[in-house]
């Protein structure tokens, strides 16, 4: 098992752009271990998460693992190709902000994404709502953005423990 230390909110290589992941010459195997490896530790330790992309995890390298319990899907070099027109409010947080706290940003409501899988095969997917929130989310890293960019409104930030005491207002 390799789980790695989560680089946290205020960490430079979080601001880095991610590199085109080359087959021949990266390890797409063992970063994806310790993708799945970090993802499940955070999982069983907090009780939330979803996915986590390779920049957190101190590889910069575009590549996005995902398991949210229903689907596993692993990205490489994803972009996105499409996004819809309307948005959607979400409370976002993040592994890099130890999921201590929320915010309130916007995200696009759908989105298409290319992206190559572990095997080389190209994919192109629609991905809607908390699907499509969660890969926005994802590229962001890769593209050295945070969901603290996002922010419109420094009002639109709640500590976690708050936010779960008042989520019958949300």
């Amino acid at each position: 098992m390799a789980v790695k230390d989560i680089l946290l909110l205020g960490n430079l290589n979080l601001r880095k752009l991610s590199l085109q992941v080359d087959f021949n010459r990266d390890n797409v195997d063992e970063i994806f271990r310790d993708l799945k490896d970090t993802l499940e530790n955070f999982q069983n330790r907090k009780g939330l998460g979803r996915a986590i992309a390779a920049p957190q995890i101190s590889y910069l390298k575009r590549m996005i693992y995902i398991n949210d319990g229903k689907n596993e899907i692993k990205m490489v070099n994803p972009h996105i190709l499409y996004c819809s027109r309307e948005k959607i409010q979400v409370w976002d947080t993040c592994f890099s902000f130890k999921a201590e706290f929320y915010v309130k940003i916007k995200r696009f409501k759908k989105i298409k994404v290319q992206y190559l899988n572990e095997n080389k095969e190209e994919k192109t997917e629609i991905f809607e709502d908390s699907m499509s929130e969660l890969i926005q989310h994802e590229i962001d890293h890769l593209n050295g953005i945070l969901a603290v960019d996002h922010l419109e409104n420094s009002r639109n930030i709640i500590m976690r423990d708050e936010f779960e005491n008042r989520l019958d207002r949300f």
